[in-house]
């Protein structure tokens, strides 16, 4: 298949002993992209990052092969809340994944849009939008991250999970250059975008394209789900044995339109990376 050579698969690598450690477990499985937490996914505070860190990190990459890297924020952050102190706690919090990314020379950061808590998605995609453009003013230095909205499944408040947020904020915020999305095949399954035949895939990724624009997708989250289509709940499964099914993932791969697309499994995992492995496989022998 045309373009086959040119594919980039990845998955998300751990970062326990420093951010340079992910680098060399992603070459341990030959991958040619991965994502990364830049700090501990669950805490607020960090460490900064050492020069040290951030030579030695880059110096891997260069040497490495891998030709994308992309973060993913603290799974703390809401950048849509309501209250007062976790919304400055939350920008605080972003602006410094910025800086990190920016360090490393990551240009994807990815984050989930947040929830707004019973403030209604209005006021919740307000809250987001304000806090990218203000995100985007402080780290002018770091000028190539770009802050790459997620979609999600929907959960609980959760924003997201329908194409018109995400084109919301893109219309809200003031450099475009600075905005991406990155498009998870669970989470669009579990908020109601079919993809699991010809004509669903064609008509979601329509859907898409006329809302927000495919020209905006930098990266695919690829995972197949734990639930069923609709359900609006965020469990991923290894790919071809959920509810989504391999033929979704056969589109996918086969859309000439992604082949240059960054895709990054964020599959179930144990102590090892053999399901990564193993599900890099499944992906790869459908092209």
């Amino acid at each position: 298949m045309a373009g086959k050579e040119s594919r980039v698969f990845g998955a998300h690598m751990s970062i326990s002993g420093g951010v340079q450690k992910s680098v060399e477990r992603g070459v341990s499985i030959d991958l040619s992209a991965m994502q990364i937490f830049t700090k501990n996914s669950n805490q607020w505070n960090a460490k900064p990052l050492s020069e040290e860190d951030v030579k030695t990190y880059r110096e891997n990459i260069s040497r490495s092969g891998i030709k994308y890297v992309a973060s993913h924020d603290s799974y703390l952050i809401n950048l849509a809340s309501p209250d007062k102190v976790m919304y400055e706690k939350s920008l605080n919090a972003f602006l410094d994944e910025i800086e990190r990314a920016g360090k490393l020379g990551i240009r994807n950061l990815v984050f989930h849009p947040g929830s707004h808590m019973g403030s209604g998605e209005d006021a919740g995609l307000g809250k987001v939008a304000d806090a990218m453009n203000e995100a985007i003013e402080r780290t002018a230095e770091f000028g190539d991250v770009v802050l790459t909205i997620e979609t999600t499944a929907g959960q609980g408040t959760n924003l997201g999970y329908d194409f018109e947020h995400i084109a919301t904020l893109i219309k809200k915020v003031k450099n475009k250059k600075r905005i991406g999305v990155c498009v998870d095949t669970c989470h669009i399954f579990a908020a109601g975008y079919e993809l699991r035949n010809a004509e669903g895939y064609k008509k979601t990724f329509g859907e898409f394209d006329r809302i927000i624009g495919v020209d905006k997708i930098a990266l695919f989250h690829v995972n197949d789900s734990k639930k069923d289509f609709g359900t609006r709940v965020d469990r991923h499964e290894h790919i071809g044995k959920g509810y989504i099914g391999i033929e979704a993932f056969r589109l996918l791969l086969g859309d000439k339109r992604f082949f240059k697309t960054p895709m990054i499994i964020e599959t179930p995992k144990g102590k090892e990376m053999e399901e990564d492995v193993e599900n890099l496989k499944v992906l790869k022998s459908l092209l």
